[in-house]
């Protein structure tokens, strides 16, 4: 699997696994899941994955202590990042929160820690003081952050006084605002960016249509709405298309979409060992760049009636 080298213990896969879904009983993920959660972890560092992501608002705690027991005896294979949520991130509070997501996790230091979101009030001048402590103290190697714009981006590297490594960001044929900016950067400064959501959470997987919606959460999702199940149809056949032609699935063409990007890595969730092994196998397969052409090209012409990428092409026709 492809891998970067970023100055982690080791380096960091292409594709990673997201585990937000661990213990979330609203998301039909419950104590039942938990044995399966392990199975995941274990199975992903078998093969290859190395980048294990968490955070201390997924089930409350309950994911992070999930991914430490699966852990146990195989930290040296894992890269561990997790992230503080940014309720009054003053340096103390984000050295506190820092301690308890490693005592969740069972380790004595996080490969990357990173700011779940920007707050509004407090500037990063004041969160990154306690991400320099963390670092000089050794509990923390890495300094990352989530859904920053570049800007920000820039502003919490002065205040840190070194690199922030990662910019963990929603990245999908369904949501591509980081082509803007961020991903240039991360390009030219030797950065990552970690695309979550990198499937727009099944929608990418051709399972659904007007006729056969989600049953959890995810129906009420705007991507979800009947009329937009219609409109995203034409993508869904362009990735069923270079799937066939691949013997792939959508889901894995639209992964390796994704990780054709340098700098970009991708932490899809895994509900079952076979999900798992679909999403690691995604970094196998070599898209052509007529395919890739095809992609941009149908995921530009998706126009939804609601929802971010909504505003995205208002944005782009008043442009």
């Amino acid at each position: 699997m492809r891998s970067y080298e970023v100055g982690l213990p080791r380096p960091v896969s292409a594709i990673g696994l997201g585990t937000w879904q661990f213990g979330s009983k609203e998301w039909g993920y419950g104590d039942t899941y938990l044995d399966t959660a392990r199975q995941l972890v274990r199975r992903a560092l078998e093969l290859g994955v190395t980048l294990i992501d968490t955070a201390e608002i997924y089930g409350f705690g309950r994911s992070e202590r999930v991914v430490g027991e699966a852990l146990e005896g195989r930290r040296e294979e894992a890269l561990i990042a997790t992230k503080v949520f940014p309720v009054m991130p003053t340096a103390f509070v984000v050295e506190q929160r820092a301690v308890a997501s490693a005592e969740r996790l069972g380790v004595t230091e996080l490969d990357l820690y990173q700011v779940h979101q920007a707050n509004p009030v407090i500037r990063d001048l004041i969160t990154m003081r306690g991400m320099k402590a963390l670092r000089q103290v050794g509990l923390v190697r890495a300094v990352g952050v989530s859904n920053y714009g570049l800007a920000r981006w820039r502003k919490a590297d002065a205040a840190l006084g070194a690199p922030v490594l990662s910019n963990q960001v929603q990245y999908s044929l369904t949501c591509r605002g980081p082509e803007n900016d961020l991903i240039p950067f991360a390009q030219t400064e030797d950065r990552l960016i970690i695309a979550y959501s990198p499937l727009a959470q099944g929608l990418l997987s051709g399972h659904y249509d007007r006729d056969h919606r989600p049953t959890n959460l995810r129906r009420f999702r705007s991507g979800f709405a009947p009329e937009n199940l219609d409109r995203i149809a034409p993508l869904l056949t362009v990735l069923r298309e270079i799937a066939d032609a691949h013997d792939a699935t959508a889901s894995q063409v639209a992964l390796a979409w994704v990780i054709s990007h340098d700098r970009v890595v991708a932490i899809p969730g895994a509900s079952s060992l076979e999900q798992l092994e679909s999403n690691v196998a995604a970094a196998e397969l070599d898209l052509g760049v007529d395919e890739i052409t095809a992609l941009n090209t149908a995921s530009a012409a998706y126009e939804p009636t609601h929802g971010p990428r909504a505003i995205w092409h208002a944005a782009r026709r008043k442009g």
